[in-house]
């Protein structure tokens, strides 16, 4: 993992800085090769270094990633009960990327994404009955019990899908962009995708365009370490995927998608670069999923230890959790109120998904484009 790594790393060279200094030539010819290892440690401390937040942002955040994080886990329970059918992959512990992102746009900016979507489109706003009854193909969904999962959208959102096909949602944003450039609105299209994605050949066609044009677009590479059940240093040549865009002169940066507080300022730079016409940016957000790639995995691929030790000690939501009740002095019981209100909100969208009538059969032959 990337975060023990960083450990790591940051252990050996408190290790190197207690030897003796050697001071012969022959000595800083052989330092010459750490130069690399520089580099990655000044990257580590412009991580570290993030702007704090405000006690509203904080509570916005802590109120938003709950909300993800208990919706997410009722639709665990509801396919588990088979209220839920088909595929469904959850996004719980990547929770501070979207929301975090999302505190750094204006009204206007769009998103898009792939298929583990559903605290993408909470982020955006839209509303959870909505949300909750499209995963159980209800006519109260967002694609009118049609789309299921992966296939919602809300233009009144912004929000452009949830996509099904692995890279597709990259050149749709890519599309998205120019049309805002075309139109010159003003709007940054955030397109988000996967570690496994990342690899596709679309993508690259995505950044070369984009680049060419200069297109307000924000590439957003949430790397939670196994795409659909694959490490990555067993899947990609290059690991940093912050400098994949490097052939195409698109700056990138990695993020640790664990803090809510590092991505609202990484995509607050990145945005600001898009939408002032400078092109594209690459944000690569260093997180983690808890749960399997979907709801069919059981994840034989990493330890239950790992997962424990993620939780314990770079849980999104914990971590705004322990700087409310510190730094801002708010009271647990101020605390349970928010989750009870989240949970409210939760069961009250699972009670409408159960309840909300199926789509009429002629519904079959509507929406229906050739």
């Amino acid at each position: 993992m990337a975060l023990a790594a960083r450990k790591a790393s940051e252990a050996g060279a408190a290790t190197e800085s207690a030897q003796p200094k050697k001071t012969s030539a022959a000595a800083k010819k052989q330092a010459t090769p750490k130069k690399p290892a520089a580099l990655k440690a000044a990257n580590r401390k412009a991580m570290e270094a993030v702007p704090p937040l405000t006690k509203e942002q904080e509570l916005h955040a802590y109120r938003e990633m709950l909300l993800i994080r208990r919706f997410e886990e009722k639709a665990g329970q509801m396919y588990g009960m088979g209220l839920i059918g088909g595929f469904c992959h959850l996004y719980i512990g990547q929770e501070a990327v979207v929301v975090g992102m999302q505190m750094a746009t204006r009204e206007g900016d769009q998103v898009i994404t792939g298929y583990r979507d559903h605290g993408h489109m909470l982020a955006c706003g839209m509303d959870a009955n909505g949300v909750m009854a499209e995963l159980t193909g209800r006519r109260g969904g967002y694609s009118k019990g049609k789309g299921g999962s992966m296939h919602m959208f809300s233009k009144e959102k912004h929000f452009y899908g949830g996509h099904g096909i692995v890279g597709a949602q990259v050149s749709l944003g890519t599309g998205i962009a120019f049309a805002n450039r075309y139109r010159k609105n003003g709007a940054v299209c955030l397109t988000y995708f996967g570690d496994g994605a990342a690899n596709q050949g679309q993508v690259y066609e995505s950044f070369n365009m984009a680049e060419l044009w200069k297109l307000p677009v924000v590439f957003v590479i949430e790397n939670n370490k196994y795409a659909m059940g694959t490490s990555v240093s067993r899947a990609s040549a290059q690991t940093d995927f912050s400098k994949r865009g490097t052939s195409f002169n698109i700056p990138g940066e990695q993020v640790d998608g664990m803090d809510v507080r590092a991505v609202k300022a990484a995509g607050e730079r990145a945005i600001e670069w898009a939408r002032s016409g400078k092109g594209p940016y690459i944000l690569e957000m260093q997180t983690y999923r808890y749960r399997g790639h979907s709801m069919s995995d059981p994840a034989k691929y990493r330890s239950k230890d790992e997962v424990q030790r993620m939780r314990e000690e770079h849980d999104p939501i914990e971590q705004v959790r322990r700087r409310l009740l510190t730094d801002w002095k708010v009271s647990e019981d101020e605390l349970k109120a928010i989750d009870a209100k989240v949970r409210e909100i939760v069961n009250q969208s699972a009670e409408f998904a159960t309840n909300d009538p199926e789509p009429d059969p002629s519904e079959l032959w509507t929406d229906v484009l050739l």
